[in-house]
């Protein structure tokens, strides 16, 4: 399907992943995206899977679910339009470490390891700042995940409770 270029740059520019880039940086990364679509309910990667490409959230909503130790899917994210998943893929060249699915139709763009890497040797300032661009991304999911792990953390009085309980 045909990109529509003014719309798609004044999207992109509007989301943190491609906070400044140049017109010309911006105008060579669109040649690389590929639009996708799915409708609702279609998995879009999944969790353990090879995958070396990250999307962009057009339109639409995702959930983002990780099996946890009983087996069970445990929602962990839920994604938006500007939102961007799959990156970790790129960066560490792991399996996927999650399944994503979408809740409604959904407009993604895909940028592959391939395109990347193109992307680096043609203009590496810019291939730079969008890597440093994820790295933000990246660490306010990490500080995300830290209040969380924190909020789940016992006092020390419910701690003493629970041991203080007899077994059986």
């Amino acid at each position: 399907m045909a990109i529509d270029l003014p719309n798609l740059k004044a999207f992109l520019l509007s989301t943190p992943f491609f906070g400044g880039l140049s017109d010309d940086s911006l105008d060579l990364l669109i040649t690389m995206l590929v639009e996708r679509r799915f409708d609702i309910g279609a998995t879009v990667v999944t969790e353990g899977e090879t995958g070396r490409s990250m999307f962009i959230v057009h339109s639409g909503e995702l959930a983002v679910n990780k099996r946890g130790n009983s087996g069970h899917d445990i929602r962990i994210a839920d994604l938006a339009p500007s939102d961007f998943f799959g990156e970790m893929t790129l960066i560490e060249m792991q399996n996927r470490s999650a399944t994503v699915v979408a809740e409604s139709p959904i407009v993604l763009y895909e940028l592959t390891a391939g395109k990347l890497y193109a992307y680096y040797k043609a203009d590496i300032h810019a291939y730079v700042m969008v890597m440093q661009n994820i790295n933000r991304e990246l660490c306010r999911r990490l500080r995300r995940a830290d209040d969380c792990i924190a909020g789940l953390q016992m006092s020390p009085a419910s701690m003493m409770q629970v041991r203080a309980r007899p077994a059986g």
